[in-house]
């Protein structure tokens, strides 16, 4: 609990398509890094709680899935997740790519990509909109304003203004901090009354082993993004604390194919040796320790079907 006057607390959903930015929002409110950030879709699998002090508030930032035309039982579990996420918050943002959205919109040489990110996002309107009943502030980040012109910013802002679901509209860039500091303190005062759910110094809700497993699956996508199918996983199998101070974590890659093996170890085992140095790296620095980080990859071929993955992850398993 803060010991300041007039304290703040509650929790604000991040939500939006794929790959539009949340969870490098949340890392940048947080001022830590709690989210995987790739770019390849799908990257956060399960609600993340990232914690941001702003001035006398603490906010709960929900980092979740991204939202999209789910086919198969982990991508629906992962899209419940998402809308689940919105309940019980005092503030909703909608995250958008705007420079995507834009080109989608006016038919500039759109990628197949941008149409799906557009599709998705009118998908994230029309559920707002069913949820308009709640007390929750309603934002959208229009995020990546740095990339597309004035005049063209004005064009998205009254397209979505026309939707009549958001409170306010943020222009926003996760990456250079462009007004973060307004829809930080938008944020902080949609937060109700009251004491605060956290020490002042803990960043995330999510357990220490998962987080390691989720720096080790950034790196595996960040260097095999071309290759690798975002259903691969990671897995913390063992934590072993060390009299120097030091920590041995062995973790394990699932793989679903014996043809994807392969192309995790490298040859010479160097993909899978460049893949634990970087999280080595960001590890030791993240727990302020030396990091003995041993990894294996071993097959799975039918782990999205398996109802404990799941409960591990928090999803739901039948929806």
């Amino acid at each position: 609990m803060s010991s300041q006057d007039n304290t703040r607390a509650g929790f604000a959903a991040i939500i939006g398509a794929p790959n539009a930015g949340k969870s490098r929002l949340v890392n940048a409110l947080v001022g830590e890094k709690v989210s995987i950030v790739t770019h390849k879709v799908q990257t956060t699998r399960f609600q993340l709680r990232g914690i941001a002090l702003i001035g006398a508030a603490q906010v709960v930032l929900v980092d979740t899935p991204g939202i999209f035309n789910a086919k198969d039982r982990l991508d629906r579990s992962m899209v419940h997740a998402a809308w689940t996420g919105t309940k019980d918050s005092s503030a909703i943002v909608h995250m958008v790519d705007a420079p995507a959205y834009l080109r989608a919109l006016e038919n500039d040489q759109p990628t197949s990509q941008d149409k799906l990110g557009r599709k998705d996002t009118d998908a994230v309107i029309e559920g707002l909109k069913k949820r308009s009943g709640q007390n929750a502030k309603i934002y959208m980040g229009l995020n990546k304003i740095d990339l597309i012109a004035h005049d063209e910013l004005l064009k998205l802002l009254s397209h979505f203004s026309a939707e009549k679901v958001y409170d306010e509209i943020f222009l926003i860039s996760a990456v250079n901090g462009d007004g973060m500091q307004t829809l930080s303190a938008s944020l902080a005062s949609a937060m109700p009354e009251g004491e605060w759910l956290y020490p002042a110094d803990q960043a995330a809700d999510i357990p220490t082993r998962l987080i390691a497993a989720e720096v080790t699956r950034e790196k595996l996508f960040l260097r095999l993004h071309d290759e690798l199918p975002y259903n691969s996983s990671v897995e913390t199998e063992s934590w072993q604390e060390n009299r120097d101070g030091s920590v041995k974590i062995e973790q394990i890659i699932y793989v679903r194919k014996n043809s994807q093996k392969p192309i995790v170890l490298g040859a010479g085992g160097q993909t899978i040796k460049a893949i634990g140095a970087a999280s080595r790296k960001d590890l030791s620095e993240w727990l302020g320790r030396k990091v003995h980080l041993f990894l294996f990859v071993k097959v799975r071929e039918n782990w999205m079907e398996d109802r404990a993955r799941y409960e591990e992850f928090g999803l739901e398993f039948d929806v």
